[in-house]
């Protein structure tokens, strides 16, 4: 029935369109809920764009089955024709009694994690552990594959997230000859390929058909100028030439035997030896032979077969620079991982994969289902925000936390860098033991009431200092102010005058 499949298909279509709504006006908690909602709409856009294209063949009506179905409906005996396509559905529901009817208000519905999420176990799958959900990249196996090349520079996995998108020297020290080597050709396409579908799992919703035919057109332009990096004119003639590629530049370079000599004696007894005579000769032969028909014939495949070769082996590299730029955040994000994670001690490691895996399982809705017994409720408690514990041992409610500000964090230089949460434990530790025995240790023991507020070595140094010149200013001014008067007339203060006295000088 060519109008009941029209029907259905507008139904499908604007069912399809309130899911989008419905998906979109919800703000995901976290990345793994905003990826399975990108990849929601990517598929229910799928689904749209393949049911219009249907739409749009009935509506065309190429074989003229609706217009004869419309035509049948229209004119004659309007009750015969009902009756004709009710025995119709009668006849198919006998033939096939456990057809399941599709309901198309509950397929586009937006489920809670407590009634499952049919896309969230895809989502779980489509990222590996390193990945994590898409925030960074996973190559160590491209690393690995790239150390396996011939002639590259051993590089860490650090060195490499910085530099594995550069093919061209310093930081890729190959021939553009060995670039067309099988391993080569493999290791960038694997690497091109690896960075395209992360690029679609990262980002579902956005127009990547478009973003690659523009690297595409982008490389036409600039092979046709011969201006891709590493594979242009000038790059062919350096490596004809030798030295410039081949080459540091810093020592003697031998064009016959292509090797590069750092000591000129060491260069110049080369030059007698038995390799050199014999690859010189060679090349000599190779260079005066007149070539026939056949060898010419064969030149010239070979010289089309490396030219295509070499295309394909440019615009996978160029296509690895483009997407690098697109990717270039998350790059970035992997790199500061990495070091952060090589400065992680294993229990710090274990502990951050297990805080990872009890926050999948939240979003996942493993904690959404019935409360559970008493017993098993204070054997695990869920405290995703790290939230203090209350005098119960569950965490303080959020608003609790946030109006006393146990989120901001008040260092203290004096007692060992210890960071305090929240203001009131900020005010209440400068007369707790450990800051007054900060302070003993750098040698002040009197008024400590006077340092408050005062949480730096240096500032505590500081006014400690002009308490201790106060002072002494202090004692000086009591002792000047009693004079006395030896029998020579000589006037001096009270403790000078004692201890001349002392000293038998008066």
């Amino acid at each position: 029935m060519v109008l009941e499949d029209q029907r259905f298909i507008h139904e499908d279509l604007e069912r399809l369109e309130q899911g989008i709504a419905d998906r979109v006006a919800e703000e995901p908690r976290n990345i793994r809920e905003r990826l399975a909602r990108d990849h929601q709409i990517a598929g229910f856009l799928d689904r749209i764009e393949e049911q219009s294209k249907r739409l749009q063949d009935i509506y065309k009506d190429a074989e003229g089955l609706r217009a004869q179905e419309i035509q049948s409906i229209s004119t004659g005996d309007a009750f015969e024709e009902f009756y004709k396509r009710l025995d119709e559905i009668k006849d198919f529901h006998k033939r096939y009694p456990n057809e399941p009817v599709e309901n198309l208000e509950r397929a586009y519905k937006r489920r809670h994690p407590g009634e499952g999420e049919s896309f969230a176990p895809e989502i779980d799958s489509m990222f590996t552990g390193e990945e994590a959900y898409g925030q960074f990249l996973d190559l160590i196996q491209l690393h690995e594959d790239y150390l396996n090349i011939p002639g590259v520079k051993r590089l860490t996995y650090i060195q490499y997230i910085d530099q594995f998108d550069a093919f061209t020297p310093p930081q890729l020290p190959i021939k553009r000859t060995a670039k067309v080597s099988d391993r080569y050709f493999k290791y960038v396409g694997d690497l091109s390929s690896y960075l395209e579908g992360f690029l679609k799992r990262v980002r579902p919703l956005e127009n990547l058909p478009k973003l690659f035919a523009s690297y595409d057109q982008e490389f036409d332009k600039l092979w046709a100028a011969q201006e891709v990096p590493g594979w242009g004119a000038e790059a062919a003639m350096t490596e004809s030439v030798g030295p410039k590629t081949e080459g540091t530049g810093e020592g003697i370079w031998c064009a016959d035997c292509e090797k590069e000599f750092k000591n000129e004696n060491v260069y110049k007894n080369h030059l007698t030896g038995k390799k050199h005579i014999k690859a010189a000769e060679a090349k000599k032969a190779n260079g005066n032979a007149t070539p026939n028909g056949a060898s010419l014939a064969g030149a010239i495949k070979d010289s089309s077969l490396k030219s295509l070769k070499e295309r394909a082996v440019a615009e996978r590299e160029h296509r690895v620079r483009c997407l690098t730029k697109t990717l270039q955040s998350e790059r970035e994000a992997t790199r500061v991982n990495v070091e952060r994670k090589q400065g992680m001690t294993e229990r710090e490691r274990q502990m951050e994969i297990e805080a990872l895996m009890a926050d999948t399982e939240l979003s996942s809705g493993a904690f959404g289902r019935e409360e559970e017994s008493d017993e098993e409720g204070e054997d695990r408690i869920y405290n995703p925000l790290k939230l203090p514990l209350a005098w119960d041992g569950k965490p303080i409610p959020y608003w609790l936390y946030k109006l006393h500000g146990l989120g901001v964090e008040y260092p203290c230089e004096i007692c060992g860098n210890f960071v305090y949460m929240g203001r009131r434990a900020f005010d209440k530790h400068f007369s707790e033991a450990r800051h007054i025995y900060g302070l003993k240790c750098l040698g002040i023991t009197q008024q400590t009431n006077l340092f408050r507020e005062i949480v730096r070595i240096e500032d505590a140094m500081r006014l400690w200092e002009k308490l201790e010149q106060e002072r002494k200013k202090e004692k000086e001014s009591k002792d000047n102010v009693v004079q006395m008067e030896d029998a020579e007339g000589n006037v001096m203060p009270e403790r000078i005058y004692y201890d001349l006295q002392k000293q038998g000088i008066l």
